[in-house]
């Protein structure tokens, strides 16, 4: 498959899932296995981001890549980060414009194929790729993906991925993308990484009172890696 179908065989595959289902799995208030995941994803990325030397999120150029209806930039703006250093890129044209209507006008949200956006090479403190690289099926689009972030990451940034570790037997438009399938893609990378996120069908069966002592006590059965991958000075 080549770099150019790679894009519109995505588009097909979120075409092909259930919005409405989705959007009810992930909905904060309604979803107690949701709101634990993202709490326990936030922690852990300001754990990273702060031995990484980082106390504020105010000065820095941060961009996300496949940003969806822009909740992870939702949470970047209460760490602190400023809006018209923000940037969310959107394969989805759907997705594109629930972002715009979520956030701050001045977040840019740019619509399209991530790889041919207009980024300058070595602009970015942050690159966020979540959930991201287990969508990409074809595995040169994958380098040619990481190899494209890694070009916008600024020296002593670098590219922050959260992801699937396993595949999922039930949904075969995803991969996991193990830890040394990372670094692989990021050869150059100093790599810092987190196993976190319950496997999210038993997180979906649990009280919500039991999810945070489950996640700490089940580790085997955490299905996702916070990984930080930063390009030296």
């Amino acid at each position: 498959m080549s770099h150019g179908t790679e894009p519109q065989a995505v588009q097909a595959r979120y075409a092909r899932r259930d919005g409405a289902q989705d959007a009810l799995r992930y909905q904060l208030m309604a979803s107690p296995s949701a709101l634990q995941a993202q709490q326990e994803r936030l922690r852990a990325l300001v754990t990273l981001w702060n031995a990484h030397g980082w106390s504020s999120l105010a000065d820095l150029a941060i961009t996300e890549v496949g940003c969806g209806t822009g909740g992870n930039l939702q949470d970047l703006l209460r760490l602190g980060a400023s809006p018209a250093r923000l940037q969310g890129l959107e394969l989805i044209a759907e997705r594109d414009v629930q972002a715009r209507d979520a956030l701050p006008a001045a977040v840019r949200i740019v619509e399209g194929d991530a790889t041919l956006a207009p980024v300058a090479d070595g602009s970015q403190q942050a690159v966020l790729a979540f959930t991201l690289f287990s969508s990409l099926l074809d595995p040169a689009f994958r380098r040619h993906m990481a190899e494209t972030l890694w070009r916008w990451a600024a020296p002593g940034g670098g590219v922050l991925v959260y992801d699937f570790v396993v595949d999922n037997p039930n949904n075969p438009d995803v991969r996991g993308i193990p830890l040394a399938e990372l670094r692989q893609l990021f050869p150059q990378a100093q790599v810092q990484s987190r196993r976190i996120t319950l496997a999210p069908p038993l997180a979906r069966r649990l009280p919500a009172a039991c999810l945070a002592p489950a996640s700490a006590l089940l580790y085997p059965l955490r299905t996702h890696r916070l990984t930080w991958l930063s390009k030296p000075h």
